[in-house]
């Protein structure tokens, strides 16, 4: 016998039939518009479980003996390149969970880096750990009183109470390492945890219109859902009214669009669990607010509903344990007990079933098809980022500054110019015009691997994670700050326009700057800060985006960032080798690791402008940066060595891969060096520290951070008198006289020959690696010329052409033989060099 339904202004959701008509309707009005809909069990356990059963008839119409969707049910959207397939209607006040991806909290998620899935199931093994801990502290402090207020004085008592005190301070010790256990985890996962990765979901192997997380343990998945709801409510905060109030008081006023998305959950005996949902694209702090007016929590929907939270009609027994995973039977639950508690008369006004009764239902926008599903969140990302931009809610700065770089980078491609503005930017790419252009606009947002930057890597380099960095770094800074061209020669008595190339316009439009002859301090400024929340997203460690003020001024936000165009790999050889150049092209390239580090170096300005009294040294984040790039050249510091300037700038570059804690050579614990002098209380060490290394390069017992940078790079080493003998010296190639009784252009006394063969013995081989580097790619460019020549050779035959003219034949036979001429000459040259090598 089937229960009679309870009446009321909640509904009932529709039955299984219903939801195989929604599902016709939906493929059938896709196939009309020529867009791929959602897997059909989408459709049936997430779509069809959210609606009310009359809201269904609704929707669908018969048309030619099938069914398909009434017109006014659905509406077409352009979105960028994509078309969107949306379904208005009306659904279930609590069917919707917030998205995990959410442009407001974006800088609350790390990079999905190797390894932090199972640091967070670590991390909430030990907050499990420390709620047990701290049960047993409280029980055992509650002994302890009681042993303390029990009467009597004799033996027993004060045994019983000496037993008492010293259980309660184990426990409370033990709460203590427990605590110390989960910030270390905490810093390992850099405060945060690691963004949710999505992809397009597949039915029968091909892509639908629809997302799917990663599969992950029941666990985790309440973790990760419960950590998007508080820092989404967290954002929430900045709005100027009480959002729950006001759905209470008029209901929701405007649609709020949603996507199809699976969760799969591995649980506790083995099994997996695939759960369709309804994820709020737009309108995340409504739907929240919503699930919080029900008093429903957004990990149980997508996880399973505890019974005992909805149980069933009186009578029937009630399985604890029992998880609810049906969305139907979650929803006609809730509504049935919502409609029962506001049918009795002594149900007062702060029950869910009279402050829900406004948002019983609401109205959405549903994505039920689109034309590229491998591109749909990213396409559902721009909506989100646009929608947002125009609102009236304020932004954190970050996410503000992190969704207009979102939204540049977008506009680069929408022009067709993002892979020549990247293929401008690295000249001596493999291969970039083979760049995945969704892939690479996904790494540089952070919302995917860097791996199809790959292309843009130079040939014969290593393909790394630092290396992949290094390069989205340039590529950021190449976006942000764009070469224009070369001023043209000024005509006498003729107004000149400035060119600003293809790219700069691209910037000001989405930036909304003022005109290129009017870029100011100001824009400077602003343009900085948006390469510097755009950089932050590639690092674990987030620090203060506000560190790299003072990186880029005026010359460069007009001009552009004029970057050094050698790789990582020939910088290193390269400031090995003495070239100091090279060197300060490399600490720019450091400058983003030493902000983003587990211990940063670089902070935002710190002491005091009036005076080193009150608040220590004035310390300016392009102060550190010059005196770190001067140190190479300094010969005042004797505490600097260039073996330890490599030392610490490949330590830096490749801190953010790292695992494992570092360890030192002779097993002895490792402290912070500002923390040397203390006993307790210091910070753990963690994956992603620096071990500070000697004047030899050697690593000592101290893990490099601030107090160790300020000290051996302080402020004056980035303040050097220009008149002041001795305070830069002369890289060993510029040339240096071989007679000892001369004097240097200061007066000072020359170095000492002894020093001089020491460096150069130094330097040399570094300098070997790269002449040879020099020399392949001399040889692969000669290969390639060949080959090139040969196809068209080939292709001359195949379609009898005629040859080329012969005066532009006779200009190429005599560049190359002026290439010729001089590969030949360096080869006498290199002969020299072999035979001068048996004599050093």
């Amino acid at each position: 016998m089937v229960a009679k339904r309870r009446d009321g202004i909640f509904p009932h959701i529709g039955t299984e039939a219903w939801g195989r008509n929604l599902a016709d309707a939906i493929e059938n009005t896709c196939a009309e518009h020529g867009v791929v809909p959602p897997p059909r069990q989408a459709i049936a356990e997430g779509l069809a479980t959210a609606l009310p059963d009359t809201e269904i008839r609704g929707l669908i119409a018969s048309r030619s003996g099938k069914k398909v969707l009434k017109p006014s049910a659905y509406r077409l959207v352009q979105a960028g390149d994509e078309q969107v397939l949306l379904l208005m209607c009306d659904v279930h006040g609590a069917a919707v969970v917030p998205w995990d991806l959410n442009d407001r909290t974006v800088n609350c998620w790390s990079p999905p880096v190797a390894g932090a899935s199972q640091r967070v199931k670590e991390l909430i093994a030990a907050e499990m750990a420390l709620h047990e801990a701290r049960k047993t502290a409280k029980t055992a402090e509650k002994e302890r009183e009681s042993c303390r207020r029990a009467a009597g004085d004799d033996t027993y008592a004060a045994q019983a109470l000496a037993a008492a005190t010293q259980k309660h301070e184990d426990a409370e010790r033990r709460v203590r390492e427990l605590e110390d256990e989960r910030q270390a985890l905490l810093t390992t996962l850099g405060g945060r945890r690691p963004r949710p990765v999505v992809r397009a979901a597949e039915e029968d192997g091909e892509p639908k219109a629809a997302l799917a997380l990663a599969e992950q343990p029941y666990e985790v998945a309440v973790h990760m859902q419960r950590y998007a709801a508080e820092n989404l409510e967290r954002a929430g905060k900045t709005r100027g009214y009480d959002l729950a109030e006001s759905l209470v008081d008029a209901g929701q006023l405007s649609k709020g669009m949603n996507v199809l998305q699976q969760w799969q959950i591995t649980r506790p005996d083995g099994t997996v669990s695939k759960l369709w949902r309804l994820a709020a694209v737009t309108g995340n702090n409504r739907a929240l607010a919503r699930l919080n007016i029900f008093r429903v929590r957004p990990e149980h929907l997508v996880t399973g509903m505890p019974q005992s939270l909805l149980p069933v009609p009186k009578g029937k027994k009630v399985d604890p344990e029992l998880l609810l995973l049906s969305q139907r039977e979650i929803l006609n639950r809730l509504s049935d007990r919502l409609n029962e508690a506001a049918a009795r008369p002594e149900t007062e006004a702060t029950d869910p079933s009279v402050r829900a009764q406004k948002i019983a239902t609401v109205s959405a926008e549903i994505v039920i098809g689109c034309t590229k599903p491998a591109a749909l969140e990213h396409v559902l990302r721009t909506l989100n980022v646009n929608d947002h931009l125009r609102g009236i809610q304020p932004y954190d700065e970050d996410a503000r500054l992190i969704a207009l770089f979102a939204t540049l980078v977008d506009a680069y491609a929408r022009e067709s110019l993002l892979a020549d503005a990247l293929a401008e930017a690295f000249p001596d790419a493999r291969g970039a015009d083979l760049l995945d252009l969704v892939g690479v606009r996904d790494a540089l947002t952070a919302n995917g691997p860097l791996d199809p930057l790959v292309p843009l890597v130079p040939a014969g380099d290593d393909v790394s994670p630092t290396v992949l960095r290094d390069i989205a770094v340039r590529a950021i800074t190449a976006l942000v700050f764009p070469e224009i061209p070369p001023e043209a020669p000024k005509r006498t008595n003729a107004r000149t326009v400035r060119d600003t190339g293809r790219f700069w316009p691209i910037v000001r439009g989405t930036l909304q700057e003022p005109a290129w002859s009017q870029t100011r301090a100001k824009t400077a400024e602003a343009r900085t800060r948006l390469w510097s929340a755009a950089i932050a997203q590639l690092f674990l460690h987030r620090g203060n985006i506000l560190s790299a003020l003072g990186f880029f001024g005026v010359p460069e936000t007009a001009k552009g960032a004029g970057q050094d165009p050698r790789s990582l790999k020939v910088l290193l050889l390269g400031a090995e080798a003495g070239d100091a150049t090279a060197w300060a092209a490399l600490v720019q390239r450091m400058a983003p690791a030493l902000i983003h580090a587990p211990q940063p170096f670089i902070t935002a300005g710190q002491g005091s402008e009036a005076g080193d009294g009150r608040k220590g040294v004035r310390r300016t984040p392009k102060s550190a940066l010059a005196a770190l790039t001067l140190a190479y050249t300094a010969t005042s510091a004797s505490n600097i060595s260039r073996a330890l300037l490599l030392a610490f700038a490949k330590a830096v570059l490749e801190h953010p891969d790292a695992t494992q804690p570092p360890e030192a050579e002779d097993s002895e614990p490792l402290v912070c060096y500002g923390e040397r002098h203390w006993i307790e209380g210091r910070t753990p060490i963690t994956a992603g520290m620096v071990i500070a290394p000697d004047t030899d390069g050697r690593p000592t017992q101290y893990v490099a951070d601030k107090a160790w940078f300020d000290e051996t790079f302080p402020v004056e080493l980035g303040r050097p008198d220009p008149g002041s003998p001795g305070s830069t010296t002369t890289p060993p190639t510029a040339g240096t006289s071989t007679d000892p009784t001369a004097t240097t252009v200061h007066g000072a006394p020359p170095a000492d020959p002894h020093d001089q063969l020491a460096t150069l013995r130094r330097e040399l081989p570094a300098r070997v690696e790269l002449v040879e580097g020099g020399y392949q790619q001399a040889v692969d460019s000669a290969h390639t010329l060949m080959t090139d020549f040969e196809e068209a050779h080939r292709l001359r035959v195949q379609l009898g052409e005629d040859a080329l003219p012969a005066e532009q034949r006779i200009e190429w036979m005599e560049k190359l033989a002026k290439v010729r001429a001089a590969a030949q000459a360096s080869v006498t040259t290199l002969e020299q060099v072999e035979a001068l090598i048996l004599q050093v």
